[in-house]
Protein backbone atom coordinates (compact mmCIF):
# COMPACT_ATOMS: atom_id res chain seq x y z
CA UNK A 1 0.00 0.00 0.00
CA UNK A 2 1.48 3.47 -1.04
CA UNK A 3 -0.15 6.47 1.44
CA UNK A 4 0.70 10.44 0.45
CA UNK A 5 -0.08 13.33 2.30
CA UNK A 6 -0.56 16.33 0.89
CA UNK A 7 -1.43 20.04 2.78
CA UNK A 8 -2.19 23.29 1.35
CA UNK A 9 -0.81 25.62 3.67
CA UNK A 10 -3.76 28.59 2.48
CA UNK A 11 -6.45 26.97 3.71
CA UNK A 12 -5.02 24.31 6.05
CA UNK A 13 -6.61 20.99 4.10
CA UNK A 14 -4.93 17.89 4.22
CA UNK A 15 -5.75 15.35 1.41
CA UNK A 16 -4.13 11.96 0.72
CA UNK A 17 -3.54 9.76 -2.33
CA UNK A 18 -3.96 5.39 -1.04
CA UNK A 19 -2.50 3.30 -3.61
CA UNK A 20 -2.54 -0.13 -4.40
CA UNK A 21 0.66 -1.20 -5.99
CA UNK A 22 -0.38 -4.53 -6.71
CA UNK A 23 -3.41 -3.49 -8.72
CA UNK A 24 -1.63 0.04 -9.82
CA UNK A 25 -4.69 2.06 -9.13
CA UNK A 26 -4.70 5.07 -6.46
CA UNK A 27 -7.86 6.79 -4.78
CA UNK A 28 -7.80 10.79 -3.61
CA UNK A 29 -9.26 11.03 0.04
CA UNK A 30 -10.75 15.18 0.42
CA UNK A 31 -9.37 16.20 -3.10
CA UNK A 32 -8.76 19.61 -3.39
CA UNK A 33 -9.40 21.85 -6.75
CA UNK A 34 -5.76 21.90 -7.58
CA UNK A 35 -6.11 18.18 -8.79
CA UNK A 36 -2.80 18.12 -11.07
CA UNK A 37 -0.84 18.06 -7.84
CA UNK A 38 -2.38 14.04 -7.36
CA UNK A 39 -2.18 13.51 -11.35
CA UNK A 40 1.36 14.00 -11.02
CA UNK A 41 1.85 12.18 -8.35
CA UNK A 42 0.14 9.34 -9.95
CA UNK A 43 2.35 9.14 -12.38
CA UNK A 44 5.44 9.26 -10.44
CA UNK A 45 4.57 6.47 -8.55
CA UNK A 46 3.17 4.48 -11.74
CA UNK A 47 -0.39 4.55 -10.04
CA UNK A 48 -3.80 5.36 -12.01
CA UNK A 49 -6.16 7.47 -10.32
CA UNK A 50 -9.49 5.61 -10.36
CA UNK A 51 -11.65 7.26 -7.48
CA UNK A 52 -12.38 9.76 -5.06
CA UNK A 53 -13.56 9.18 -1.62
CA UNK A 54 -14.95 12.32 0.14
CA UNK A 55 -15.75 13.13 3.87
CA UNK A 56 -18.54 15.27 3.49
CA UNK A 57 -19.77 18.57 1.48
CA UNK A 58 -17.32 21.07 2.16
CA UNK A 59 -17.81 24.03 3.68
CA UNK A 60 -14.27 25.59 3.69
CA UNK A 61 -12.64 25.05 -0.21
CA UNK A 62 -14.17 23.49 -3.41
CA UNK A 63 -13.45 20.21 -3.73
CA UNK A 64 -11.45 18.80 -6.58
CA UNK A 65 -14.24 15.80 -6.34
CA UNK A 66 -16.25 16.47 -9.50
CA UNK A 67 -12.90 17.84 -11.75
CA UNK A 68 -11.49 14.39 -11.14
CA UNK A 69 -14.83 12.81 -11.76
CA UNK A 70 -15.43 14.78 -15.27
CA UNK A 71 -11.57 15.06 -16.18
CA UNK A 72 -10.83 11.42 -15.48
CA UNK A 73 -13.95 9.44 -14.90
CA UNK A 74 -13.03 8.91 -11.29
CA UNK A 75 -15.52 7.03 -9.70
CA UNK A 76 -17.05 9.13 -6.45
CA UNK A 77 -17.28 7.79 -3.53
CA UNK A 78 -19.39 10.01 -1.54
CA UNK A 79 -22.24 9.93 1.52
CA UNK A 80 -25.80 8.89 1.49
CA UNK A 81 -26.19 9.89 5.10
CA UNK A 82 -28.02 12.95 6.40
CA UNK A 83 -31.27 14.71 5.02
CA UNK A 84 -32.23 15.27 1.94
CA UNK A 85 -31.28 18.98 2.04
CA UNK A 86 -27.21 17.24 2.43
CA UNK A 87 -26.90 15.25 -0.53
CA UNK A 88 -24.67 15.17 -3.63
CA UNK A 89 -26.39 16.80 -6.80
CA UNK A 90 -24.25 16.17 -9.07
CA UNK A 91 -23.06 12.78 -8.16
CA UNK A 92 -25.75 10.70 -10.46
CA UNK A 93 -23.90 12.51 -13.53
CA UNK A 94 -20.76 10.33 -12.85
CA UNK A 95 -19.70 6.76 -11.74
CA UNK A 96 -20.67 7.09 -7.71
CA UNK A 97 -21.54 4.75 -4.94
CA UNK A 98 -23.58 6.30 -2.57
CA UNK A 99 -22.52 5.34 1.33
CA UNK A 100 -23.87 4.80 4.61
CA UNK A 101 -22.97 3.33 7.64
CA UNK A 102 -21.53 -0.67 7.11
CA UNK A 103 -20.89 0.09 3.28
CA UNK A 104 -17.51 -0.84 2.57
CA UNK A 105 -15.64 -0.57 -0.60
CA UNK A 106 -12.04 -1.97 -1.93
CA UNK A 107 -9.27 -0.48 -4.04
CA UNK A 108 -7.32 -3.46 -5.05
CA UNK A 109 -6.18 -5.25 -1.99
CA UNK A 110 -7.02 -2.51 0.22
CA UNK A 111 -10.58 -2.17 2.32
CA UNK A 112 -12.40 1.26 2.78
CA UNK A 113 -15.56 0.80 5.69
CA UNK A 114 -17.85 3.62 6.48
CA UNK A 115 -18.45 5.04 9.73
CA UNK A 116 -21.28 7.62 9.84
CA UNK A 117 -19.92 10.33 12.17
CA UNK A 118 -22.29 13.01 12.06
CA UNK A 119 -21.99 16.44 14.06
CA UNK A 120 -19.74 18.69 12.17
CA UNK A 121 -21.98 18.09 9.52
CA UNK A 122 -25.26 15.90 9.33
CA UNK A 123 -23.99 13.76 6.23
CA UNK A 124 -20.28 13.39 7.44
CA UNK A 125 -18.37 10.36 7.59
CA UNK A 126 -15.26 8.46 8.34
CA UNK A 127 -13.34 5.98 6.17
CA UNK A 128 -11.69 3.33 7.83
CA UNK A 129 -8.56 1.21 5.78
CA UNK A 130 -7.08 -1.85 6.49
CA UNK A 131 -4.45 -3.13 3.59
CA UNK A 132 -5.74 -6.73 3.10
CA UNK A 133 -2.84 -6.38 0.56
CA UNK A 134 -0.45 -6.33 3.22
CA UNK A 135 -2.27 -9.44 5.21
CA UNK A 136 -3.64 -7.52 7.67
CA UNK A 137 -7.18 -8.58 9.28
CA UNK A 138 -7.51 -5.36 10.73
CA UNK A 139 -7.45 -1.69 10.24
CA UNK A 140 -4.42 0.33 10.32
CA UNK A 141 -6.06 3.71 10.29
CA UNK A 142 -9.49 6.33 9.96
CA UNK A 143 -9.60 9.06 7.33
CA UNK A 144 -12.05 11.59 9.75
CA UNK A 145 -12.09 14.39 7.23
CA UNK A 146 -13.35 17.38 9.91
CA UNK A 147 -14.96 15.36 12.19
CA UNK A 148 -11.85 14.74 14.72
CA UNK A 149 -8.69 16.49 13.85
CA UNK A 150 -5.32 16.29 16.38
CA UNK A 151 -5.97 17.82 19.41
CA UNK A 152 -9.57 19.25 18.32
CA UNK A 153 -12.81 18.08 16.99
CA UNK A 154 -14.87 19.52 13.67
CA UNK A 155 -17.33 22.34 15.19
CA UNK A 156 -21.09 21.42 15.22
CA UNK A 157 -22.17 25.28 14.69
CA UNK A 158 -21.13 26.01 10.91
CA UNK A 159 -24.31 25.41 9.81
CA UNK A 160 -26.01 27.90 12.16
CA UNK A 161 -23.16 30.57 12.04
CA UNK A 162 -22.92 30.47 7.86
CA UNK A 163 -25.43 28.75 6.42
CA UNK A 164 -28.31 30.04 8.72
CA UNK A 165 -29.89 26.69 9.17
CA UNK A 166 -31.50 28.08 12.30
CA UNK A 167 -31.06 25.47 15.60
CA UNK A 168 -28.71 23.17 13.93
CA UNK A 169 -25.72 23.97 16.20
CA UNK A 170 -27.07 22.59 19.21
CA UNK A 171 -28.59 19.42 17.67
CA UNK A 172 -24.90 18.82 15.94
CA UNK A 173 -23.21 19.03 19.00
CA UNK A 174 -25.07 16.25 20.54
CA UNK A 175 -24.92 14.42 17.13
CA UNK A 176 -21.02 14.61 17.46
CA UNK A 177 -21.56 14.06 21.11
CA UNK A 178 -22.80 10.36 19.73
CA UNK A 179 -19.86 10.14 16.96
CA UNK A 180 -17.11 10.82 19.85
CA UNK A 181 -18.81 7.56 21.41
CA UNK A 182 -18.33 5.50 18.09
CA UNK A 183 -14.62 6.76 17.92
CA UNK A 184 -14.04 6.10 21.44
CA UNK A 185 -14.79 2.59 20.20
CA UNK A 186 -12.09 2.21 17.51
CA UNK A 187 -8.79 0.20 18.61
CA UNK A 188 -6.11 2.50 20.31
CA UNK A 189 -3.56 1.48 17.72
CA UNK A 190 -5.69 3.13 14.65
CA UNK A 191 -3.62 6.11 13.15
CA UNK A 192 -5.90 9.25 12.70
CA UNK A 193 -5.55 11.23 9.26
CA UNK A 194 -8.05 14.07 9.26
CA UNK A 195 -9.08 16.99 6.56
CA UNK A 196 -7.15 19.93 8.20
CA UNK A 197 -4.54 21.60 10.63
CA UNK A 198 -3.58 24.20 12.39
CA UNK A 199 -5.20 27.67 10.68
CA UNK A 200 -8.68 26.02 9.87
CA UNK A 201 -11.56 27.32 10.94
CA UNK A 202 -13.43 24.20 10.91
CA UNK A 203 -12.65 23.62 14.73
CA UNK A 204 -10.87 25.35 17.45
CA UNK A 205 -7.28 24.84 18.26
CA UNK A 206 -6.27 22.35 15.54
CA UNK A 207 -2.83 21.06 16.30
CA UNK A 208 0.02 21.61 14.04
CA UNK A 209 0.89 18.01 13.59
CA UNK A 210 -0.26 15.75 9.87
CA UNK A 211 -1.46 12.65 12.10
CA UNK A 212 -1.89 11.15 15.23
CA UNK A 213 -3.79 8.09 16.95
CA UNK A 214 -7.22 7.22 18.24
CA UNK A 215 -5.27 6.24 21.71
CA UNK A 216 -3.97 9.62 21.41
CA UNK A 217 -6.56 11.54 20.79
CA UNK A 218 -8.47 9.50 23.41
CA UNK A 219 -5.55 10.57 26.15
CA UNK A 220 -5.10 14.65 24.73
CA UNK A 221 -7.60 15.71 22.85
CA UNK A 222 -9.38 18.04 25.08
CA UNK A 223 -12.97 17.40 23.21
CA UNK A 224 -12.81 13.97 24.26
CA UNK A 225 -12.48 14.28 27.61
CA UNK A 226 -16.12 15.29 28.56
CA UNK A 227 -17.74 12.01 29.44
CA UNK A 228 -21.07 14.15 29.96
CA UNK A 229 -23.16 15.25 26.76
CA UNK A 230 -24.41 18.35 28.14
CA UNK A 231 -20.70 19.38 29.43
CA UNK A 232 -19.77 18.64 26.08
CA UNK A 233 -22.02 20.58 24.16
CA UNK A 234 -21.34 23.52 26.52
CA UNK A 235 -17.67 23.40 25.36
CA UNK A 236 -17.88 22.29 21.48
CA UNK A 237 -20.46 25.11 21.23
CA UNK A 238 -18.17 27.78 22.86
CA UNK A 239 -15.03 30.00 21.71
CA UNK A 240 -15.01 28.61 18.08
CA UNK A 241 -13.45 31.23 15.86
CA UNK A 242 -15.75 33.88 13.27
CA UNK A 243 -17.20 31.30 10.37
CA UNK A 244 -16.44 33.06 6.99
CA UNK A 245 -19.48 33.43 5.06
CA UNK A 246 -18.09 32.31 2.08
CA UNK A 247 -18.59 29.02 3.67
CA UNK A 248 -22.60 28.98 2.80
CA UNK A 249 -21.65 29.23 -0.19
CA UNK A 250 -18.87 26.55 -0.59
CA UNK A 251 -21.38 24.63 1.02
CA UNK A 252 -24.08 25.13 -2.05
CA UNK A 253 -20.89 24.78 -4.23
CA UNK A 254 -19.76 21.51 -3.09
CA UNK A 255 -23.21 20.16 -2.86
CA UNK A 256 -24.51 21.03 -6.22
CA UNK A 257 -21.30 20.57 -8.37
CA UNK A 258 -18.33 23.31 -8.78
CA UNK A 259 -17.72 24.07 -12.30
CA UNK A 260 -15.49 22.10 -13.89
CA UNK A 261 -11.84 24.28 -14.52
CA UNK A 262 -10.72 21.53 -17.67
CA UNK A 263 -7.40 21.51 -18.75
CA UNK A 264 -6.55 24.84 -19.79
CA UNK A 265 -8.32 27.62 -17.99
CA UNK A 266 -6.43 30.77 -17.87
CA UNK A 267 -7.56 34.29 -16.87
CA UNK A 268 -6.99 36.92 -19.52
CA UNK A 269 -4.87 39.85 -19.17
CA UNK A 270 -6.94 43.26 -19.98
CA UNK A 271 -5.64 46.20 -21.24
CA UNK A 272 -5.43 49.45 -19.17
CA UNK A 273 -7.80 50.72 -21.33
CA UNK A 274 -10.90 48.54 -19.74
CA UNK A 275 -10.06 49.68 -16.47
CA UNK A 276 -12.66 52.41 -16.52
CA UNK A 277 -14.99 49.96 -17.58
CA UNK A 278 -15.03 47.29 -14.39
CA UNK A 279 -18.42 49.10 -13.52
CA UNK A 280 -19.67 47.51 -10.61
CA UNK A 281 -16.96 44.67 -10.22
CA UNK A 282 -14.14 43.94 -7.49
CA UNK A 283 -10.99 45.85 -8.82
CA UNK A 284 -9.07 43.57 -5.89
CA UNK A 285 -5.37 44.43 -5.54
CA UNK A 286 -3.24 41.53 -4.45
CA UNK A 287 0.13 43.97 -3.60
CA UNK A 288 1.84 44.03 -0.59
CA UNK A 289 0.08 46.63 1.67
CA UNK A 290 3.25 48.80 1.99
CA UNK A 291 2.97 48.87 -2.11
CA UNK A 292 -0.96 49.13 -2.31
CA UNK A 293 -0.71 52.25 0.69
CA UNK A 294 1.88 54.09 -1.42
CA UNK A 295 -0.09 54.12 -4.78
CA UNK A 296 -2.92 52.46 -6.11
CA UNK A 297 -6.13 52.85 -8.42
CA UNK A 298 -9.32 54.55 -6.56
CA UNK A 299 -11.52 52.63 -6.22
CA UNK A 300 -9.88 49.42 -5.51
CA UNK A 301 -9.46 47.16 -2.76
CA UNK A 302 -6.14 45.86 -1.18
CA UNK A 303 -6.10 41.67 0.38
CA UNK A 304 -2.51 40.47 -0.60
CA UNK A 305 -1.94 36.82 -1.58
CA UNK A 306 -0.84 35.90 1.70
CA UNK A 307 -3.86 36.89 3.08
CA UNK A 308 -6.47 35.74 0.24
CA UNK A 309 -7.51 32.66 1.80
CA UNK A 310 -8.51 34.00 5.28
CA UNK A 311 -9.99 36.71 4.22
CA UNK A 312 -11.57 37.09 0.91
CA UNK A 313 -14.14 34.82 1.65
CA UNK A 314 -15.07 37.27 3.69
CA UNK A 315 -14.55 40.51 1.75
CA UNK A 316 -15.28 39.24 -2.50
CA UNK A 317 -18.76 39.88 -3.72
CA UNK A 318 -19.39 36.53 -4.75
CA UNK A 319 -22.40 37.79 -7.17
CA UNK A 320 -20.33 40.18 -9.35
CA UNK A 321 -17.40 40.21 -11.53
CA UNK A 322 -13.98 40.33 -9.58
CA UNK A 323 -10.94 41.63 -11.56
CA UNK A 324 -7.12 41.37 -9.95
CA UNK A 325 -4.77 43.79 -9.81
CA UNK A 326 -0.82 42.73 -9.17
CA UNK A 327 2.68 41.97 -10.56
CA UNK A 328 2.74 38.73 -13.04
CA UNK A 329 4.59 36.61 -10.29
CA UNK A 330 1.95 37.09 -8.05
CA UNK A 331 -1.15 36.71 -10.09
CA UNK A 332 -1.16 32.71 -10.49
CA UNK A 333 -1.23 32.15 -6.86
CA UNK A 334 -3.67 34.40 -6.50
CA UNK A 335 -6.28 32.93 -9.21
CA UNK A 336 -5.40 29.55 -7.64
CA UNK A 337 -6.49 30.68 -4.02
CA UNK A 338 -9.72 32.79 -5.47
CA UNK A 339 -10.42 29.34 -7.07
CA UNK A 340 -10.61 27.15 -4.01
CA UNK A 341 -12.57 29.27 -2.55
CA UNK A 342 -15.28 29.25 -4.98
CA UNK A 343 -14.81 32.52 -6.88
CA UNK A 344 -15.99 32.01 -10.13
CA UNK A 345 -16.59 35.42 -11.43
CA UNK A 346 -13.08 36.13 -11.76
CA UNK A 347 -13.21 38.19 -15.62
CA UNK A 348 -9.33 39.25 -15.94
CA UNK A 349 -6.26 41.37 -14.58
CA UNK A 350 -4.47 43.83 -14.62
CA UNK A 351 -0.92 44.32 -13.92
CA UNK A 352 0.59 46.88 -11.75
CA UNK A 353 3.33 48.05 -13.51
CA UNK A 354 1.14 48.80 -16.59
CA UNK A 355 -1.10 50.75 -14.20
CA UNK A 356 1.62 52.66 -12.49
CA UNK A 357 3.21 53.15 -15.84
CA UNK A 358 -0.38 54.99 -16.87
CA UNK A 359 -0.47 56.65 -13.98
CA UNK A 360 -3.73 55.10 -12.81
CA UNK A 361 -2.72 54.39 -9.19
CA UNK A 362 -3.66 57.65 -8.03
CA UNK A 363 -4.52 57.14 -4.51
CA UNK A 364 -2.54 56.33 -1.20
CA UNK A 365 -3.28 56.37 2.29
CA UNK A 366 -0.95 57.03 5.35
CA UNK A 367 0.55 54.71 8.02
CA UNK A 368 0.37 56.26 11.45
CA UNK A 369 3.04 55.37 14.34
CA UNK A 370 1.52 54.87 17.46
CA UNK A 371 2.49 58.17 18.83
CA UNK A 372 0.71 60.25 15.92
CA UNK A 373 -2.01 58.30 16.82
CA UNK A 374 -2.10 58.79 20.62
CA UNK A 375 -1.63 62.88 19.85
CA UNK A 376 -4.54 62.66 17.51
CA UNK A 377 -7.11 60.76 19.95
CA UNK A 378 -5.64 63.36 22.97
CA UNK A 379 -6.94 66.33 20.66
CA UNK A 380 -10.00 64.52 19.51
CA UNK A 381 -9.61 65.03 15.91
CA UNK A 382 -10.26 61.14 14.98
CA UNK A 383 -11.98 58.26 16.03
CA UNK A 384 -10.48 54.99 16.56
CA UNK A 385 -12.27 51.51 14.89
CA UNK A 386 -10.07 47.93 15.78
CA UNK A 387 -11.07 44.91 13.48
CA UNK A 388 -9.68 42.96 15.60
CA UNK A 389 -11.56 39.49 16.32
CA UNK A 390 -13.99 39.37 19.92
CA UNK A 391 -11.06 36.88 21.92
CA UNK A 392 -8.52 39.50 20.50
CA UNK A 393 -10.82 42.51 22.04
CA UNK A 394 -11.45 41.09 25.08
CA UNK A 395 -7.69 39.93 25.74
CA UNK A 396 -7.36 44.14 25.50
CA UNK A 397 -8.05 46.89 23.80
CA UNK A 398 -6.96 50.46 23.20
CA UNK A 399 -9.84 52.39 25.70
CA UNK A 400 -11.20 55.00 23.07
CA UNK A 401 -11.51 52.22 19.96
CA UNK A 402 -14.71 51.37 18.66
CA UNK A 403 -15.04 47.51 17.41
CA UNK A 404 -15.77 46.21 13.68
CA UNK A 405 -14.08 42.74 13.25
CA UNK A 406 -13.01 42.76 10.06
CA UNK A 407 -14.66 40.18 8.13
CA UNK A 408 -18.31 42.03 9.41
CA UNK A 409 -16.80 45.31 8.14
CA UNK A 410 -18.75 45.92 5.33
CA UNK A 411 -21.80 45.41 6.88
CA UNK A 412 -21.25 47.59 10.04
CA UNK A 413 -20.39 50.42 7.72
CA UNK A 414 -23.53 52.66 8.52
CA UNK A 415 -22.53 52.53 11.84
CA UNK A 416 -19.80 54.47 11.17
CA UNK A 417 -19.01 58.22 11.57
CA UNK A 418 -17.93 59.78 8.60
CA UNK A 419 -17.75 63.55 9.89
CA UNK A 420 -14.46 62.44 11.21
CA UNK A 421 -11.27 60.89 9.99
CA UNK A 422 -10.63 57.65 11.50
CA UNK A 423 -7.71 55.61 12.71
CA UNK A 424 -7.91 51.66 12.14
CA UNK A 425 -5.97 49.11 13.57
CA UNK A 426 -5.75 45.37 14.40
CA UNK A 427 -2.45 43.29 16.14
CA UNK A 428 0.28 43.87 13.91
CA UNK A 429 -1.47 46.20 10.73
CA UNK A 430 -1.92 43.66 8.04
CA UNK A 431 -5.81 43.63 8.69
CA UNK A 432 -6.58 46.49 9.34
CA UNK A 433 -4.66 47.92 6.26
CA UNK A 434 -7.32 45.75 4.28
CA UNK A 435 -9.82 47.48 6.25
CA UNK A 436 -8.12 50.76 5.35
CA UNK A 437 -8.86 49.88 1.11
CA UNK A 438 -12.56 48.81 2.07
CA UNK A 439 -12.92 52.27 4.06
CA UNK A 440 -11.02 54.20 1.66
CA UNK A 441 -13.22 52.69 -1.13
CA UNK A 442 -16.38 53.97 0.26
CA UNK A 443 -15.46 57.31 0.52
CA UNK A 444 -13.93 57.45 4.24
CA UNK A 445 -11.13 58.98 5.71
CA UNK A 446 -8.93 56.42 6.93
CA UNK A 447 -5.35 56.28 8.48
CA UNK A 448 -3.46 53.14 9.22
CA UNK A 449 -1.73 52.67 12.79
CA UNK A 450 1.48 50.84 11.78
CA UNK A 451 2.32 48.02 13.90
CA UNK A 452 -1.21 47.98 15.22
CA UNK A 453 -1.94 46.89 18.70
CA UNK A 454 0.84 44.85 19.26
CA UNK A 455 3.21 48.25 18.33
CA UNK A 456 1.01 50.23 20.68
CA UNK A 457 1.55 48.04 23.60
CA UNK A 458 5.24 47.76 22.66
CA UNK A 459 5.56 51.88 23.60
CA UNK A 460 3.88 51.66 26.88
CA UNK A 461 0.88 53.33 25.80
CA UNK A 462 -2.30 53.19 27.57
CA UNK A 463 -4.62 50.05 27.34
CA UNK A 464 -7.45 48.48 29.06
CA UNK A 465 -8.85 45.01 29.44
CA UNK A 466 -5.21 43.75 30.10
CA UNK A 467 -2.65 42.87 33.09
CA UNK A 468 -5.74 44.58 35.29
CA UNK A 469 -6.34 47.77 33.44
CA UNK A 470 -10.34 48.09 33.53
CA UNK A 471 -12.06 49.59 30.64
CA UNK A 472 -14.78 52.22 31.52
CA UNK A 473 -17.46 50.38 28.60
CA UNK A 474 -17.99 46.79 27.62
Amino acid sequence: MLLKYFYDSALAHASYMVGCQRAKEALIVDPGRDIQQYLDMAKKEGLRIVAVAETHIHADYVSGARELADRIGAKLYVSDEGPDDWKYQFAEQYDAQLLKEGDAFQLGKIKFEVLHTPGHTPESISFILTDQGGGADEPMGIFTGDFVFVGSIGRPDLLEEAADVVGSAAEGAQQLYESVEKFRQLPDYLQVWPAHGAGSACGKGLGAIASSTVGYEKRFNPALQFHEESKFVDYILADQPDAPKYFAVMKRVNKEGPIVLGHHWSLPSLPIEELSKTGDGTLLDVSAVTEFSEAHVPGSINIPVSMLSPWAGWLVDYDHPVYLIGAAEQLDEAVRILHKIGVETMKGYFLRSEITKAGKAEQSYVNATPEEVQEKLDAGEVQLIDVRSDSEWKQGRIEEAQHHFLGHLPNSMAELDRSQPMVVHCQSGMRSAIATSLLQKEGFQVINLAGGFGSWQKKGLPTCGTEGATCSAS
